[in-house]
Parts: C-alpha cells; sequence; structure tokens
C-alpha cells in the first residue's frame, strides 16, 4: 500500500510536534551549566532545573487525554503548540530563576500533551500495514528534534555571546514551535474521533482521504469496536478489564527511562566533563550521539513492521545492558575512558532501533478505541514520571557516590526489562487496531 500525499502531510504535521519535544527536552543540556554558576545553583536544584520540566509533562500527559478525548487529538495538539511558542519565548527572556522554572514548567506541559497526542491522531489515522512506520516518524522527529539541539548548541556556543548565550540556546525553538502551530490548521480530524461522535460522513471521508483500500470495511470495523466498548467520552481507562493493556502501557513507559536514555541527554556534557573532555569538546561528542539516535531510529522504523515490536526490544534490551556495564565499568576503574564515546553511541543504537521506535507505537496499539488517548496517557505519564525521578536523581547519586552507580542501576533495569517482554508482552504487527482491542481484551 502506497503513502498518499495527504496522508503524508498529515502525518508530517502531527509528527512536527515530536521534534519540538526532542529540542526543548535535551536543549537544557547546553544551559545547565551556566544557570548553575548564574544563580548559584546546588546539585539538588540543578537536578531540579532539569526535572521541572518533567513534572510538567506527567501532568500534560495525563491531562491530554481528557482533553483529547473530548476536544479531538488535533484540536488538542493546537493548544500544546501555543505551549511551545510561549515556553521558548519565555525561558529565552527569563528575569530570574523562579520565571525560568515556570516556562520551563509550561513546555513540559506541551512535551506531554503532545507526546500522547501525536502519536493517538497518526495512529489513528493510518491504515494498519504503514501504522507502524507512520507512527514510528514521530519517534523519527523527536530524535531529530534531540540531535538539532545539540547541533544548535555548539553552533550558538562557537558565536561566543557570552551572558546571553544559554538565553540563545533555550529560546531558538520558538521559530519550530510557530511553524507546528501553522500546519496544525491544514490537517482532517481523526476518523475514529468522528466515528465516536456519530460524525460518520465526516470519518468516510477522511479514510478515504487517507487512501483507505477499503474505507467502509474500515469504518464498518471502527463502529463495531465503539459498539463493543459501549465508548463514551466518559469511558474510564483505570478499570479491571483493561488490567493488561495497562500493564504494557505502564511498563513500557517505565522500562524505556529505566535504561538511563534521558538522564544520559540530559547530562551528556556532565558524563563527558567527568572523563576529561572539554566543554566545546563535550558538544561536539554530543552531536555525534545525537546523530547516531537519529540514524538508528530511522532503521528501527524500517524494521518495526518486519521484524516486529516485541523482537526489536528484546535485542534492544540485550545490547543496552551490555553498553550500560560497559560505561560503568569505566567509571568504575578510571580506565580505557577513550571509550566511552563509543560505549555510549553503541548505548544510543540499541536503544534507538528499538525502545526509541517501539515505545509510541506500542502505547498507541494496545488500548481499544474508547480509551486510548486516555491509555496513551497514562503510558505516557509512566514514562516521565519515572524520567522527573531520574532526571532529578542523577547529579544528587552522583555527587554522593559515584558516576558509575547510576549506569549499574540502569544495566540491571534493562535486564529485567528483556526478562518481562520475553515473557509477558504480545506481538502487535500487521495487526488493525479493532483486531488488537479483541485480542486484548479476550473477545
Amino acid at each position: 500500500m502506497q503513502l498518499n500525499s495527504r496522508l503524508f502531510r498529515a502525518t508530517l504535521s502531527g509528527a512536527l510536534g515530536g521534534l519540538l519535544f526532542g529540542f526543548d527536552t535535551v536543549v537544557i543540556s547546553g544551559a545547565i551549566d551556566a544557570l548553575v554558576r548564574l544563580y548559584g545553583l546546588s546539585p539538588q536544584d540543578k537536578g531540579f532545573t532539569v526535572a521541572i520540566g518533567l513534572v510538567g509533562t506527567v501532568i500534560g500527559a495525563l491531562a491530554a487525554g481528557q482533553v483529547g478525548q473530548r476536544l479531538g487529538s488535533r484540536e488538542t495538539l493546537r493548544i500544546t503548540a501555543l505551549l511551545y511558542v510561549a515556553s521558548a519565548f519565555g525561558c529565552g527572556l527569563a528575569w530570574n530563576w523562579p520565571a525560568f522554572m515556570a516556562f520551563r514548567f509550561v513546555g513540559g506541559l506541551g512535551i506531554g500533551a503532545s507526546s500522547v497526542l501525536a502519536p493517538v491522531y497518526i495512529a489513528e489515522l493510518s491504515p494498519a500495514r504503514l501504522r507502524g512506520r507512520l507512527v514510528a516518524a514521530f519517534q523519527l522527529n523527536v530524535v531529530f528534534g534531540i540531535m538539532a539541539a545539540y547541533v544548535s548548541n555548539y553552533a550558538i556556543r562557537t558565536l561566543h555571546l557570552g551572558a546571553v548565550e544559554w538565553r540563545w540556546q533555550v529560546g531558538v525553538s520558538a521559530a519550530p514551535a510557530v511553524v507546528f502551530l501553522a500546519l496544525l490548521f491544514g490537517i482532517p480530524r481523526s476518523p475514529r474521533w468522528s466515528v465516536s461522535r456519530n460524525r460518520i460522513d465526516d470519518a468516510l471521508s477522511v479514510l478515504r482521504m487517507m487512501g483507505d483500500p477499503n474505507p467502509e470495511a474500515e469504518l464498518a470495523d471502527i463502529q463495531a469496536a465503539l459498539a463493543q466498548e459501549h465508548a463514551t467520552a466518559h469511558e474510564r481507562v483505570f478499570q479491571w478489564k483493561y488490567r493488561y493493556p495497562l500493564f504494557l502501557a505502564i511498563s513500557i513507559g517505565a522500562f524505556n527511562q529505566l535504561a538511563g536514555i534521558n538522564a544520559i541527554l540530559y547530562y551528556l556534557n556532565n558524563i563527558f566533563a567527568a572523563a576529561g573532555f572539554s566543554q566545546i569538546s563535550s558538544d561536539q561528542q554530543a552531536i555525534v550521539i545525537g546523530a547516531t539516535n537519529f540514524l538508528f531510529t530511522i532503521a528501527g522504523m524500517s524494521l518495526i513492521d518486519k521484524l516486529g515490536r516485541k523482537t526489536l526490544l528484546l535485542i534492544g534490551a540485550a545490547g543496552c545492558a551490555i553498553c550500560l556495564g560497559g560505561v560503568a565499568w569505566v567509571f568504575a576503574t578510571e580506565s580505557h575512558r577513550g571509550d566511552l564515546l563509543w560505549l555510549l553511541v553503541a548505548f544510543i543504537a540499541f536503544f534507538s532501533v528499538s525502545q526509541g521506535a517501539v515505545i509510541w507505537v506500542y502505547i498507541g496499539e494496545v488500548f481499544p478505541t474508547s480509551v486510548r488517548a486516555k491509555g496513551q496517557g497514562v503510558g505516557s505519564a509512566s514514562h516521565w514520571l519515572m524520567n522527573a525521578v531520574i532526571a532529578q536523581s542523577f547529579p544528587v547519586v552522583v555527587t554522593m557516590m559515584s558516576t558509575a552507580t547510576p549506569f549499574l542501576f540502569f544495566a540491571a533495569m534493562t535486564v529485567l526489562q528483556f526478562l518481562v517482554v520475553l515473557f509477558v508482552y504480545p506481538e502487535t504487527k500487521g495487526q488493525s487496531l479493532e483486531q488488537l482491542q479483541r485480542k486484548l481484551m479476550g473477545a
């Protein structure tokens, strides 16, 4: 089945939220040391400066499901775009630390909401055979945003802007945020949301527009699934009958962060500095990490509908565990520090081709239509809550114990993930959302 231009445009527009998600998430890595010096921040304050955005992200992820169910993913994504714009300008112009923290929290709300709604929007718009690759386009934009943030930090650093350097680093994302907002006014509503509001003609029109091979049959399947679940806007996701999808979403969200990925991305410059690299050199190493993340996410997208979600998760967990153990060994023995970059590059490669490409696809697949946005919110909140805890704790643990300690913990968690995926997770590739609903709900 071919990807038509309208489906491509709608996917690209929704996935651009991922670029802002990635950029805003890690751009703090270049500015954090300047903020520590400017405001005299302690290790706890440093961790909180990173984590406050993640607190907003958790709240945004939880709220997005409710709002998205009521207004629809498209309309709610427009709200997230406004939050991105406000955060970029606010952080860049912040007059003190509390103001910076407030605007970073606002940006977190946008990140959390877009991490829920953009994958849901793309999943509900996409035909089954293309869904994995199209939803993975969101993750591709996330990692492209991460790479862009590292490149941007390095480029701005070379301009030698002095005291205002950090302001440019955090404020430059206003430009893509405005583009994202504009693009969201040229895409259709989700057909599944339209059916849930009894807008049948609208839903059928969008299915045809997106190039579905049999739009009438797909519409009938959507209607049958909604009828079976007695779907309403008030359907609660925290019910016993949803225990299996909830476990899958919460566990994959938590494991994604327990591998240490975002702690590494946020504190990458500090990690390289601990191994003896200069600031400019650390920025350059970060670009290598960002590029690896981007390239191997593309590889993951090409494999996700061929090898399947479960196989990729198993490969990734095994590879990540080995690499994280190697990083812990470098810091524990204070030897072979030249291997640090390549161990981290290998870790990023394994993570990107597996968890990085799979997580948002998987969470968007395992819930029934009636609670999909809310379920995505739960999985995303699990992901971001664990992210906030680790981001807050990482500089404190390194200061009180050693740089090796968190990497030993991350390695152990990826071993645990391998076992849980192997024995508990189902494969979801090549099945329509309605088929998965019947399978996972035991119908």
